[in-house]
């Protein structure tokens, strides 16, 4: 059987970019290499592409190890990844030798988080030249990475959601005392505020006063011309992992489990940096009926925002009330050792190695039901 070329894109330009990286790492070590042959290809914090074989200095050595020997012994830096219809999606060209063999890739992983990777801009590009690429297309993208447009999506397909409301930078900066008055009005305290196009936490801070709050967008404003701010809840964060494409399916209920008070809430250094004060557990403590509830609404949030191969939704259970909220969905969810996505899937009976299997071949999958489409009358 043919080995599938399998383009493997990661770091990028937003805050997630070591996330991105650490997801790669991952990915590669999990994909059976009598299946695969992997080509890293990296993006820099600054936004430049990296050839394979400078990719592979963003990866220890034991991931590279796990690389065909063209991609570690490659010298030649390309000058281009260029997209050609013609030759089925991303090629590796040369700039010292025109005639070089070109090697397309049969499906590319665009493991990056965050804005200029998973909210739509690389997938529309990987739409145009033409090549199966695993994960939601263009409109599934930007409507999951942009938290204001995703709930209003979820409260179009009836999914219950916390209360939250959001604002411009630039309003924020004409008149801020207007912002305030306007959060402790509608929000109140405590509050969480968040930059509307990240994720893995980066730039959200809990306020419980004025000043707080105001530091808080403050420090979301530095990431995103959007922020949104979030009504503070006394409940238990659980996830879901979602596979699919028309017929998705959820795994079992993962939850993070805070194991010292010293953790404020779930940020992004208790994700990941193994400081020990919050365990994920999966699967998560819950009744029957809960569980089958999470599962379905895990779906129903997918499918609100035309979702493809993967998401990771996340709730609220609220321990005052024990109503069920849908909080957000993660189109390209954190892949890395200690991520819930791979966890919740093993809990569920799918290994890792498995998960990248299925994930391969929804993208090649979803790739031959749009090429039905008809491009001209």
């Amino acid at each position: 059987m043919k080995k599938l070329r399998v383009g493997v894109i990661f770091g990028g330009r937003s805050g997630e970019h070591e996330v991105s990286v650490r997801s790669a790492r991952a990915i590669i070590g999990a994909m059976d290499s009598r299946k695969y042959d992997v080509v890293p290809i990296a993006i820099t914090k600054e936004g430049k592409w990296l050839s394979p074989a400078e990719a592979t200095r963003l990866l220890p050595k034991e991931t590279n190890k796990l690389l065909p020997d063209d991609v570690i012994s490659e010298t030649r830096q390309p000058s281009a990844l260029i997209g050609d219809p013609s030759n089925n999606g991303l090629v590796q060209q040369s700039s010292d030798d025109q005639h070089a063999q070109v090697q397309p890739l049969d499906v590319v992983f665009p493991v990056l988080h965050g804005t200029y990777g998973e909210d739509g801009t690389i997938q529309g590009w990987l739409e145009m030249v033409g090549i199966p690429y695993v994960g939601c297309g263009v409109l599934a993208s930007s409507c999951g990475m942009d938290k204001v447009t995703m709930k209003a999506l979820f409260r179009e397909a009836g999914l219950p959601v916390c209360q939250y409301t959001w604002f411009l930078r630039k309003v924020w900066e004409r008149d801020r005392q207007a912002v305030l008055r306007r959060v402790a009005r509608q929000i109140g305290f405590p509050c969480f505020v968040k930059p509307a196009n990240l994720g893995s936490s980066v730039g959200i801070s809990k306020a419980v006063n004025k000043v707080s709050l105001e530091q808080a967008i403050e420090l979301a404003a530095r990431y995103d011309r959007k922020v949104i701010v979030e009504e503070g809840l006394d409940a238990r964060e659980i996830e879901c992992g979602v596979m699919g494409n028309e017929s998705p399916q959820a795994s079992l209920p993962g939850e993070y489990i805070v194991r010292d008070k010293a953790a404020a809430f779930l940020d992004y250094t208790e994700k990941y940096s193994g400081t020990g004060h919050v365990e994920f557990v999966v699967p998560a403590s819950l009744s029957k009926s809960i569980t089958s509830r999470i599962q379905r609404l895990a779906v129903r949030a997918f499918q609100a925002v035309d979702g493809a191969g993967l998401a990771r939704v996340d709730f609220f259970l609220r321990r005052d009330t024990g109503e069920l909220l849908v909080n957000e969905l993660n189109t390209m969810p954190g892949l890395t050792d200690v991520s819930g996505f791979p966890q919740m899937w093993e809990a569920s009976g799918v290994p890792f190695s498995k998960v990248i299997d299925r994930l391969i071949q929804l993208a090649l999958e979803q790739h031959q039901e749009k090429s039905r489409n008809e491009t001209s009358i």
